[in-house]
């Protein structure tokens, strides 16, 4: 498709091939009709239906629409949707329709009723359809990779293979995040992040540095909030975990843990805790610098909150089930959405005693109440790292 191609010469394009397809033969049409692909950019079939179609002229009064009537008007649901796709930290179609029969009731009891046609809509609404509707809102943001290269036990931790279970809850992933404002220059906040493959738990604590010892306390403190046993530990080479204080804490206990890292320079290796980077570490913290360490204690204290529970209890993920092959190109399936509470309460490596203990706070948690505790608690963190001098 020409790009340069204005607006009316594309109409005067398209009545031409249209004039010249309703008496062409059959022949013919495809000749046109691969014109009409090549020159303004149409697929296949639409370019039929461009073509066929009757122009409809009028001197006077509305226009005729002609098509599929639209059933879900984006600024009717639109004022509705944006306040719990914000609230649900920007999540996908995909997610939000696993989200939404619980995120609405949650919405009306926390702010205010919805009419009862835009619930219904809401709740019928695919995925497809969702991401339809938020099209306009969506960003993107980047950011940048520290991993410090650590080699004093690269030959004796494996690469992750066959050694991982990945369908048991316990096998976990774990990076760190640097909030440095783009310059590593100095001692400053950074952000421990795990996330287990089979469940989609997902643990964070922050830290001052990136020292062996300080990271070692986080794993620690990680682990202690696990609902199920610590089966594995995969990293990347980063020195903070490749190193004597980690390798012993893990394997000299009764049930040793395994340990393994990715192949260097090979971020795919650790896709899950990497995709976590940014909805749960930056999509909250940003890529501001923090770096007084007085910032460490609230920052804990929110993701040990009001945080950790609307990340496990409310926040829907998805994980690939199986992978198709068709020709040269494969195909990802992935399962329906789910939240990590869901997958720790159909896990068989939970205790039922566990299962009950995570359950009996849900019932008096509101996801946009939790949201509104994590903003404050965000703003009185920022309001300390800007007051630092």
């Amino acid at each position: 498709m020409d790009k340069h191609m204005s607006q009316p010469t594309r109409k005067q394009v398209l009545e031409k091939l249209r004039r010249r397809y309703k008496t062409a033969g059959l022949e013919h049409k495809t000749k046109l009709i691969d014109q009409a692909v090549q020159l303004l950019g149409y697929h296949r079939k639409a370019a039929i239906r461009a073509l066929g179609q009757v122009a409809v002229r009028s001197l006077s009064g509305p226009a005729i629409l002609t098509g599929r009537p639209v059933e879900y008007e984006s600024n009717w649901l639109l004022p509705w949707l944006r306040p719990i796709w914000k609230a649900s930290d920007f999540a996908c179609g995909r997610r939000l329709v696993a989200m939404l029969p619980e995120w609405v009731p949650a919405y009306e009891q926390h702010e205010k009723r919805m009419p009862g046609e835009v619930r219904e809509k809401l709740l019928l609404a695919s995925g497809r359809t969702l991401d339809r509707l938020l099209e306009p809102l969506r960003a993107q943001g980047t950011g940048r990779s520290l991993t410090r290269p650590g080699t004093l036990l690269r030959q004796q931790i494996p690469i992750r293979g066959s050694l991982w279970e990945e369908d048991k809850a316990g096998w976990l992933e774990v990076d760190t995040v640097a909030l440095c404002g783009g310059s590593v220059a100095g001692e400053f906040v950074w952000m421990v992040d795990g996330v287990d493959y089979a469940t989609t738990w997902v643990e964070v604590r922050a830290m001052w540095g990136r020292g062996q010892v300080g990271t070692l306390a986080a794993l620690q403190d990680i682990e202690a909030s696990l609902p199920f046993c610590l089966l594995g530990l995969d990293s990347d080479n980063g020195g903070e975990f490749l190193n004597h204080h980690v390798l012993h804490w893990l394997q000299k206990r009764p049930r040793p843990v395994f340990m393994t890292r990715s192949r260097p320079y090979k971020k795919d290796d650790n896709a899950h805790v990497e995709q976590k980077n940014w909805t749960h570490v930056r999509q909250c913290f940003g890529y501001e610098r923090h770096d007084n360490p007085e910032l460490v204690e609230p920052m804990n204290a929110l993701v040990k909150g009001a945080y950790g529970p609307l990340l496990n209890y409310f926040q829907a993920s998805l994980k690939l089930d199986h992978k198709e092959r068709q020709g040269g190109k494969v195909r990802r399936i992935y399962g329906a959405a789910q939240t990590p509470l869901a997958r720790v309460l159909a896990s068989a490596e939970v205790t039922e005693a566990t299962k009950k203990r995570l359950l009996s706070p849900k019932a008096s948690l509101n996801p946009f109440a939790l949201k509104r505790t994590v903003t404050q608690s965000l703003k009185d963190i920022s309001a300390l790292r800007r007051d630092q001098g």
